[in-house]
């Protein structure tokens, strides 16, 4: 039965992906990278199975108050024959669409490196640091296609974590800027059905939480000269500006559509809204 649930829940997934994205006009090789991308994720989470952060209710109170997500570093624990096999995974799908992303950082495809993810490069990644030098140099697109080798290859991890927790915050007692489960950078937003309440979307663990509408989620700034969004002719789909930090963050509203939404599908298809922001030069919230 739990097998037959997830075989369902990947058709579903590719199914919209498909759907939505020619609908979008997505050229095909994007789509199938992320459709390749998707099913490896998505066989990772299998295996990894369910996890126990172990921490107590206690900690978890006293971490919401503080402002400090549910699952720090030090809580985050994985298998590392899990990680080593989503790695070479990964590395063999970015090397495959080479021609979208370009060559891999010469540190990935040493013969000597390329069968694992070293702990001080999860490490430098979770906590937001700079990368280590060893592992890339000072070209930005080779430090950025680094980052998304390490982000495919640690998502279901955050995923399995997110489900872990994320029942257990409290909304009323986070409002902040990042993810309250893993510290993540929202990349996505959404206004709900009910009263068009403004939500985040952790770019790492997907987890979704409650913020104010009129605020920019990156610098904080509440100064309404600097806030301002763009909108298509639907009304369905918003991209939020802040000339203060000049960031961007894209937005769904779910009261414009009765249509089947899936958050982590509606990122890639709307891939044409990240180029519309950077056309007017704003920049995503987790770039350099």
């Amino acid at each position: 039965m739990e097998n037959q649930v997830e075989e369902d829940r990947e058709n579903e997934i590719l199914k919209i992906l498909k759907q939505e994205g020619e609908k979008q006009g997505l050229p095909s090789r994007f789509l199938d990278f992320y459709r390749d991308l998707f099913i490896a994720q998505l066989r990772g989470e299998q295996r990894i199975g369910n996890v126990n952060p172990g921490i107590t209710k206690e900690t978890i109170d006293e971490r919401l108050v503080n402002g400090q997500p549910l699952i720090t570093y030090s809580d985050f624990h994985v298998d590392y024959d899990v990680v080593n096999d989503l790695f070479i995974n990964m590395t063999s799908i970015f090397s495959e669409y080479k021609d979208l992303f370009g060559e891999l950082p010469k540190s990935l495809t040493r013969p000597i490196s390329r069968k694992t993810l070293p702990k001080g490069l999860i490490k430098a990644w979770f906590k937001g640091t700079r990368l280590p030098a060893s592992y890339v140099t000072d070209d930005p697109g080779e430090h950025s296609l680094l980052e998304a080798v390490v982000h495919a290859t640690l998502k279901p991890f955050f995923l399995v974590y997110a489900k872990a927790v994320s029942g257990l915050i409290d909304q009323t007692r986070w409002r902040r800027t990042c993810c309250p489960v893993c510290g993540g950078i929202p990349d996505f937003s959404y206004l709900d059905k009910d009263q068009g309440s403004r939500w985040l979307v952790c770019s790492r663990c997907d987890t979704s939480w409650l913020f104010q509408r009129l605020q920019c989620p990156f610098c904080g700034s509440q100064d309404q000269k600097d806030l301002s969004y763009l909108s298509d002719d639907t009304g369905m789909y918003r991209l939020y500006l802040c000339r203060q930090c000049r960031k961007y963050i894209k937005a769904i509203d779910l009261r414009a559509t009765a249509r089947k939404i899936l958050l982590p599908v509606e990122r890639i298809t709307t891939l044409m809204m990240d180029s519309q922001a950077r056309d007017e030069g704003y920049e995503p919230g987790n770039s350099l």
